[in-house]
């Protein structure tokens, strides 16, 4: 047999057996250990919302489900870990509000965010909450605004890292009560949290995830919701927007995979999390902290992003928002 005749049947051999072997790595999948990749520090709401959903999916899928913190960069270097990983359903970003902003946020990024990852699932959607310590002498947002206006970048606001729901929340107040702040922001909600109580800064537009245990243990007072309106399951604390007209800015939890990611991969990562989101532990722990289930399909998240990706592109250029 002629070398070159030898060379196109191995070739053929080898391309056979790579067609074949696919579909029974699909069906296999998952084969080990899958991460989720959560891009703040740990005691944070994301944290805490990618743990709980862990824990059912690994009940669906029948392998570990492990959180993977890694802070930094405005959630920029968990993403971009994610989007360099092997499109194999293994490494999966648990995505927040700093995935719509980024892009029209930050001068450069090391991945473009419509190509580099595929949606899986939107998981939930709910209201940020302003929170002061318990021994604050801000008792109401009006509060914080006439302060605010007597001492011009005097008061300071944590956040959960630059271009998160925390530090637009707190651009978009300052532009909307035409009041000068100053952002502090931290590696995640969990230390931004810690100097919060610690008194290092004075307030917080914390995802109610995030703030919800120190605010039933009395340790932090919750005196706004940026929803438009107030939350149901938070009726009890009045919209930012009753004292600020026109006030809106809402967080959400959604999960991506790399780009490529087979989609019968794609469609059992997203089963797993429906199901996880369905149990009774998931959803006692989101709703009482205004957070609403929204489980669908890729699609849906897909839709969801591009239409926060325009609307914060709009409002970053309009209130020229720059990172600290």
């Amino acid at each position: 047999m002629k070398p070159s005749l030898r060379s196109f049947l191995c070739l053929l051999a080898i391309l056979a057996a790579t067609v074949l072997a696919t579909p029974a790595a699909l069906a296999a999948f998952p084969d080990k250990p899958i991460k989720l990749v959560v891009p703040f520090s740990p005691g944070g709401g994301t944290d805490a919302i990618a743990r709980a959903l862990g824990v059912g999916m690994s009940q669906v899928l029948g392998q570990p489900v492990i959180v993977d913190n890694r802070p930094g960069a405005g959630t920029i270097i968990g993403s971009d870990l994610v989007a360099k990983s092997a499109p194999d359903g293994y490494t999966v970003l648990v995505s927040t509000f700093a995935h719509a902003v980024n892009p029209s946020l930050m001068a450069k990024l090391p991945y473009d965010t419509q190509k580099a990852f595929a949606p899986v699932v939107l998981l939930a959607r709910g209201p940020n909450v302003l929170v002061v310590r318990a021994d604050s002498p801000y008792k109401s947002v009006a509060d914080v605004v006439t302060a605010a206006r007597a001492n011009p970048g005097k008061l300071t606001y944590a956040s959960q890292g630059n271009g998160t729901s925390a530090h637009l929340a707190g651009e978009m107040f300052t532009n909307l009560a035409k009041v000068k702040m100053t952002h502090i922001p931290y590696k995640g909600a969990g230390p931004a949290l810690t100097d919060l109580l610690g008194g290092q800064v004075d307030m917080m537009f914390a995802t109610a995830a995030a703030a919800s245990s120190q605010v039933a243990g009395g340790k932090l007072r919750a005196i706004g919701v940026t929803t438009p309106r107030r939350a149901p399951a938070l009726k009890d604390i009045p919209a930012v927007a009753e004292t600020v007209p026109g006030y809106a800015v809402e967080s959400w939890y959604g999960l991506f995979v790399p780009a490529g990611t087979p989609s019968e991969v794609v469609g059992k990562l997203n089963a797993a999390a429906k199901k996880a989101t369905e149990s009774a532990e998931f959803r006692k722990m989101l709703e009482p902290e205004g957070l609403s289930v929204s489980a669908g399909a890729p699609d849906e998240l897909a839709e969801f992003v591009g239409t926060e990706t325009a609307r914060w592109s709009r409002i970053v250029k309009e209130n020229n928002v720059k990172v600290d």
